[in-house]
Order: structure tokens, then sequence, then C-alpha cells
């Protein structure tokens, strides 16, 4: 059977849905809708669907999901649209800036039955499921620190910045997500330093864009994260788990695994340049489990719960980083 979608945005995240799910045997991208006519029109020429509205798309009968990659914004009333016309719901993170109103889409969603999925597709990336993996067969033993590395080539326009919900929800929020995934248990502490020290216009915009946070959980197990909207060698993407028998890690992926050498010492390719080229694996992966749970299926995805957590852990750190110390969850 092929799941009918629609397509809530066709910017840069949602070219990337729109292509995967023109590709996949049993995807079909029907609707796209854009505030932009000229994305939607290129969007939808290019994948062989059509642009619609809202209303149109949500009443489809042949439309059994919606794929929401709009401006945060729109997140929250497109998932209680989407609920409300009983289509399941993939919705790119985060739910909402607001935890009131990402409480109330959940709400809105569970008693309207239907499935809600976040995009959180780092847990679908290879190299990071196969460390969990590991974590679960006990190859480190009990995990006592988890470190997790993310650093962008650089940063976004200040407009972006203004308007994103600041670094912890829009950027570490993957991290913290991640986290979660890989401690095992729920952090009941969180402690957030932060600085601007790459772009003066985005400390005038009223946020950081280097950050180190530290969760701690109920037993005592750690988690650190460094974020940065700079580096200069590229897009930073590691973790290392380090438990009670030894250590699990994922490095950098680099765009060929070949390695030079001579006089100058060794060579080898930089990391892939950005989340596009580094998760493009993840994406379609997360696609694939998708719709393994529109099919009834047992199925690896975030759920809307783990969205929900994920953007308390930030709220939490923007709390600490404005008080300058611990809170609790």
């Amino acid at each position: 059977m092929k799941y009918g979608f629609a397509l809530f945005g066709a910017g840069r995240i949602g070219q990337i849905h729109a292509r995967n799910l023109a590709a996949h045997a049993d995807a079909q991208l029907l609707h796209v809708v854009d505030l932009s006519a000229e994305a939607a029109q290129r969007l939808a020429g290019a994948t062989g669907a059509k642009v619609s509205e809202t209303h149109v798309a949500l009443a489809d009968p042949a439309v059994h999901a919606i794929l929401i990659a709009s401006s945060t914004d729109t997140h929250a009333e497109l998932i209680q649209a989407g609920a409300r016309a009983g289509k399941a719901i993939f919705c790119e993170k985060p739910l909402d800036l607001d935890i009131a109103r990402a409480q109330h889409s959940l709400a809105v969603a569970a008693q309207a039955k239907v499935l809600l999925a976040l995009g959180f597709n780092r847990r679908h990336d290879p190299a990071f499921r196969r460390l969990r993996r590991e974590i679960a067969a006990g190859r480190v033993g009990a995990v006592e620190v988890v470190s997790i590395t993310s650093r962008d080539p650089s940063p976004p326009p200040p407009t972006y910045v203004a308007r994103s919900g600041g670094l912890f929800r829009d950027m570490m929020i993957h991290d913290l997500d991640m986290a979660r995934w890989l401690l095992g248990e729920e952090p009941t502490t969180v402690y957030a330093r932060g600085s601007a020290l790459v772009d003066p216009a985005i400390g005038a915009a009223g946020d950081i864009d280097t950050a180190v946070v530290v969760l701690e959980t109920a037993s005592g197990r750690l988690c650190q994260i460094t974020n940065s909207r700079r580096c200069a060698y590229g897009y930073d993407q590691r973790i290392e788990v380090f438990g009670s028998a030894g250590l699990v890690r994922a490095d950098n992926v680099p765009a060929t695994t070949v390695e030079t050498a001579g006089t100058d010492g060794f060579t080898r390719d930089p990391a892939l340049p950005f989340f596009l080229e580094r998760y493009a694996a993840a994406y379609r992966h997360e696609l694939d489990e998708f719709l393994q749970a529109l099919r009834g299926a047992p199925a690896q995805i975030a759920t809307g719960e783990d969205g929900l957590r994920a953007l308390q852990l930030a709220d939490a750190a923007q709390h600490s980083l404005e008080s300058r110390a611990a809170v609790s969850i």
C-alpha cells in the first residue's frame, strides 16, 4: 500500500522530506502547502505533487499523513488541525516554543488517537544507532558519562536567530533528545552556561552562540553537551559514552575514508560539510520508521512525548543560563 502525504513547508527541510517521499516505494507526496506559491510550485513540480491550501490538503481522503516542515510558529496549529482531520502526523522539531501550546497539541493528538512523531533525525543516524545498540548490549557496562559535541560550520543570520527560540530550543534540542536517548534515565538537573563569542549580532538579538550544558540523572549519570554556531574545520558531530566497563564513540563522517601520507604527515578528507549531507541517511531511515508505524508494525520513532521532554530540557537550560544556577526538572 502507498501512503499519501501532504507536506507543509517547501523550504530547506521540506525539500529533503519531499525528495525522500517521492523516492519511497510506499509513499506518495500528494500536496505541497507553503506561503510562497513559487516555492510550493517548484517543489510540487519536481515531485509530482500539487500545490494546495491547508484545508484542501487536510480534507483529501487520499492523505493518510501530514509532514510538517514549516516554520516553528505553525507547528502547534498544524498538529492540532491534522489530528482533528484524522491524519497521522510527522512534525519537525520543536513542537512549539511554548510548553503549554506543546502540551495542548499532544492532548489534541491523543484525543484524536492519531500517530504523532517528532523529527529527531539523529536517532536514525546509522552510527548513532549502532552506538546505542552497543550500550544496550552492555559493551560499556553501566553508563556513567555521555559527551555530545555539536558545532555548526557557520552561524545563521541574526534575522533567523531572532525568531528561532534561542540556541537551546533551536540547535541543542537535538542533543538534549540524544542525551535522553543514550543516558537510559531522565535528566533531573540542568546547568547551562553560554556566551556570544561568534557573532556580536547574535548577542544583540538576545541569544548565545556558544554553550555548555551539564545534565544529571537521579542516579548520578552525567551528560555534557557542547554547542557552537561556528567551527573552522566543518560540521562537528561526535558522541562518546563512557561506562563502568569501557566506552563507545561515534566520530565525524568524512566524504571518503581515503587517507594520504607524505613528508607533511597524514591527510584525510574533512567531515561532511553540514547536516544536509551528514544526516542524509538519517532522514531516509526516519521516514522508513514512520511508515512502519503507519502500518501498525513496531517502529523506533521519537514520539510527541519525546518532543515535549526535549523542549522542557531546553527551557530549563535557558532558565539556568539566565539564573546562573542549576535547574531541577
